[in-house]
């Protein structure tokens, strides 16, 4: 019998239980007693934080990859995030990708106008005195190496914090940093997997 978990995943860790390099670094297995097998579907960076899926059935990770499926991620910006910069987002941008030019395809992209209550950041972000800060909703299909952080630096609003909220249908609820929920299945795109 498989298991699947769902992970609010901390700032600061690895998405992966093994890392054989000198440097130690926080791992995913230092948050749970998961059961032998589990691996992690996609990744978030050491510095993003937010939704994880976890599953011992390394058929449905294959399946969840494949798909075309919906990431939501909230992001928090250097300064007043403008409309310009969000149609801008919407239409897709010009990135940096693997030595050459990339533009991201259309998405979701909206100005999110209640701070969300994540709690605070395991490493500060900073304060108040470097001016003002705004938060976005950035939804993507592709997953391009730290995608979401290019496309918001190429309409000029940095991000200082990167959170994934949603994949598919499935929802980070009230889950706090650090915190595990066991799920029976994965509901993507009205369909369980």
């Amino acid at each position: 019998m498989h298991h699947h978990f769902l992970l609010f995943k901390p700032y600061g860790y690895l998405s992966q239980f093994i890392y054989e390099l000198k440097r130690k670094k926080k791992l995913l297995g230092e948050l749970y007693n998961f059961p032998e097998g589990t691996m992690a579907i996609g990744r978030l960076d050491e510095d993003s934080e937010g939704l994880l899926l976890l599953t011992t059935d390394g058929r449905i990770s294959e399946l969840v990859r494949s798909k075309k499926v919906d990431k939501e991620y909230y992001v928090q910006v250097d300064g007043i995030i403008t409309p310009e910069a969000i149609e801008a987002l919407q239409k897709g941008v010009e990135i940096g990708f693997d030595g050459g030019k990339y533009k991201t395809r259309p998405c979701t992209a909206f100005i999110v106008t209640e701070i969300p209550d994540f709690g605070p950041r395991a490493k500060k972000i900073r304060d108040e005195r470097h001016g003002p800060t705004s938060w976005a909703s950035i939804t993507i299909r592709e997953g391009k190496f730290r995608q979401v952080r290019k496309m918001t630096a190429a309409v000029g609003f940095p991000t200082l914090r990167l959170v994934r909220v949603r994949i598919g249908n499935v929802s980070l609820q009230n889950l706090k940093a650090g915190e595990v929920m066991e799920v029976t299945q994965f509901e993507l795109d009205n369909e369980a997997v």
